[in-house]
């Protein structure tokens, strides 16, 4: 009676999450939606309450996302459809108020080009694009995505040998989706990395009927994955959540006799 009473439980709820498709993406260990919401200099809209903030910001930044590198060819095959990480990024930086977001992208192109059509003396009179306006980018951030893995865990089994092959099938409909961020802090001056943070994002997808009848010709049934922009998205601001929280308490590395000379770490003649 105990048996049939607890799989009766464990259908209903899974039945009642999986009606939601899935569960919202969770940043780290802490509760917190995607990046959302719009920013306009210090004013927000709409953003989501579990990303830092900072009273004033720390300076200017610029976002630069090394396509070199190997995550770059994994993520843009897997996920061609997700583009650039750097605007959902540079949303969340100006959301949170810490730095001051300056253009170091492709838009730089249309920024020369006004520029150009100053010199060209084709704008019309008290157009001002003239030399030093332009801000400078005291730091630059560096964003890389480790993994972004779908449906990398079920219940099916473990559910399955507690309470028998009903409720293993209904669990069996449910994967955990991860992503894994780091993002590097850089001063542009010294080329010095000032903060280096990592964070992680999962939630629950449900593919119930798949869990169901696996096996039986249903056709594709159930329900789809989330997608898996609001994951990566929730791993970055993850990590930018503890970058913040670590800068709060910053203190500048200090090697005796000066940063790049020579270090303590000598070699023999």
């Amino acid at each position: 009676m105990i048996r049939k009473l607890l799989i009766g439980v464990i259908g209903v709820s899974v039945l009642g999450l999986a009606a939601c498709k899935g569960t919202m993406p969770t940043m780290g260990g802490s509760k917190g939606n995607t990046v959302t919401g719009a920013a306009a200099g210090e004013s927000t809209e709409g953003k989501n309450e579990g990303l830092e903030s900072c009273p004033a910001p720390l300076g200017t930044l610029a976002v630069f996302e090394d396509r070199t590198l190997p995550w770059w060819n994994v993520y843009s095959s897997r996920y061609p459809q997700l583009g650039s990480t750097i605007p959902v990024i540079r949303t969340m930086i100006q959301q949170s108020n810490c730095f001051v977001v300056v253009e170091r992208g492709r838009a730089m192109q249309g920024m020369n080009t006004e520029r150009e059509l100053q010199k060209s003396g084709e704008m019309r009179e008290g157009s001002n694009f003239g030399k030093g306006q332009m801000v400078a980018a005291d730091y630059t951030m560096n964003p890389s995505i480790h993994f972004s893995e779908k449906g990398t865990g079920g219940l099916g089994g473990l559910v399955g040998g507690m309470f028998g092959g009903i409720a293993g099938g209904v669990a069996g409909g449910l994967k955990s989706n991860e992503a894994s961020t780091t993002l590097l802090l850089v001063d542009n001056r010294s080329g010095v990395q000032i903060s280096a943070a990592q964070g992680n994002a999962k939630n629950y997808d449900f593919n119930l009927l798949g869990g169901l009848f696996a096996g039986a010709a249903v056709g594709a049934g159930g329900f789809t994955d989330t997608p898996e922009g609001k994951i990566i998205a929730a791993s970055f601001a993850d990590s930018y959540n503890k970058m913040v929280s670590a800068l709060r308490s910053y203190k500048a590395q200090t090697v005796k006799g000066g940063l790049g000379k020579g270090g303590q770490l000598k070699v023999g003649d």
